[in-house]
């Protein structure tokens, strides 16, 4: 997700993807510890995208931009 999109979402449309996403992050470590997982680059994507959701978050909450 880009920050454009995710600057779009709501608070709590925002807070869903976020919990979505960490269950994705989660799904993806579990499939990589049981050699399952094809796609190594799925995890980073996912971490950044999550970090991306926290820091827009926080600057809502700091009231930036």
């Amino acid at each position: 997700m880009k920050a454009e999109e995710i600057r779009a979402l709501g608070d709590d449309e925002l807070k869903k993807q976020l919990e979505t996403a960490h269950e994705e992050l989660f799904n993806l470590r579990l499939r990589l510890s049981t050699k399952q997982l094809v796609n190594h680059r799925e995890l980073p994507r996912v971490r950044k995208d999550i970090a991306r959701m926290m820091t827009i978050l926080h600057e809502r909450k700091l009231g930036i931009k």
